[in-house]
């Protein structure tokens, strides 16, 4: 196999702003593997939060040998970004040597589009409430908080500007416990459906003791199937990203291993373009919230993009992933 590995932007088509900073462009990792004439691809977001950069992932790809498969890979690189890229590289390689979509080859249903979350920045309640107005066809509205008594004033802001849209909301780690029980009561009684990681992910240990009336779903606190157990009594649902599982063959196992256990599922990603969204959309379906919207915060996508309409988001062309 011959792998190479590029570095790309791609620039938002506004600023994007969480708890932990602003970015105004999505800097991604494109790995492609050829084979037999054929060549797969595959991309990963690097992610600060996790100690990763574009050099470090890049590094982790270049020193794989020149030949394994998605099993072997399993064990020869950690669960992150690097093995994303090259999984979801290798899917793509074997679906066209195979001349089969990648949805056959992993024992699925046809595909299908899914309703997804629109992502809001953290903004004042004012700059918050015009974007949710801009958003309101949207169903499902995803709005990013940060911490303290502002944020009632932003949902606030948000159910003013959407008021038919589902409305659920992402910490960050932002919050408190104390936070947690005072703001959960009033964001329920404003229609908010579920809150992404409230807590600190080495702090989280609090959600055990609290009356979680604001269901609650783990992020930061769940990568792929050994932190499930660590997660029992303390949330409801499990957000899966290909940049925490590693790939597509984690996130499918551990999205059956979530759901026999309980969980409710919910699949995330990073700001990245439509190839990295491509492969989620397997994992999307029939999922209890899906969040792909990254080429939506985009300016400029690949060529053959991810199609959204009032369905959602649907599955790749071929001539993109799959």
């Amino acid at each position: 196999m011959d792998i190479t590995v590029t570095h790309d932007r791609f620039q938002l088509a506004q600023v994007f702003t969480i708890a932990r900073g602003s970015r105004t462009e999505a800097k991604v990792i494109t790995v492609n593997i050829t084979k037999d004439g054929q060549t797969g691809w595959g991309e990963c977001v690097p992610y600060a939060r996790y100690d990763e950069t574009m050099d470090s992932v890049a590094a982790q790809i270049a020193a794989l040998p020149k030949q394994f498969d998605r099993m072997e890979l399993l064990d020869l690189l950690p669960a992150g970004a690097a093995r994303n890229a090259v999984d979801c590289a290798l899917w793509d390689l074997e679906a066209k040597l195979a001349r089969k979509p990648v949805w056959e080859l992993a024992g699925l249903n046809p595909l299908k589009p899914e309703i997804t979350a629109f992502t809001l920045s953290l903004a004042d309640p004012e700059v918050m409430e015009k974007e949710a107005a801009k958003n309101a066809f949207r169903p499902l509205l995803k709005t990013k908080l940060g911490g303290g008594d502002a944020d009632v004033s932003r949902i606030k802001a948000v159910r003013a500007g959407a008021s038919d849209a589902t409305i659920i909301v992402d910490a960050n780690e932002g919050w408190t416990p104390e936070l947690y029980a005072t703001l959960a009561p009033v964001l329920v009684d404003l229609g908010v459906t579920m809150v992404e990681q409230p807590l600190p992910a080495g702090a989280d240990d609090a959600l055990l003791k609290m009356d979680r009336v604001l269901p609650v779903c783990a992020d930061e606190s769940c990568h792929d199937r050994t932190s499930l157990p660590k997660l029992k009594g303390k949330y409801d649902m499990v957000n899966i990203k290909l940049d925490k599982t590693g790939g597509l063959t984690e996130a499918l196992a551990l999205r059956s291993e979530a759901i026999a256990q309980g969980f409710e599922v919910m699949i995330g990603c990073m700001v990245g373009s439509s190839l990295a969204m491509a492969p989620a959309v397997l994992l999307a379906q029939g999922a209890a919230v899906v969040d792909l919207d990254g080429p939506l915060l985009l300016g400029e996508d690949r060529e053959n993009a991810l199609y959204y309409d009032a369905q959602g988001v649907h599955p790749a062309d071929s001539k993109l992933w799959g």
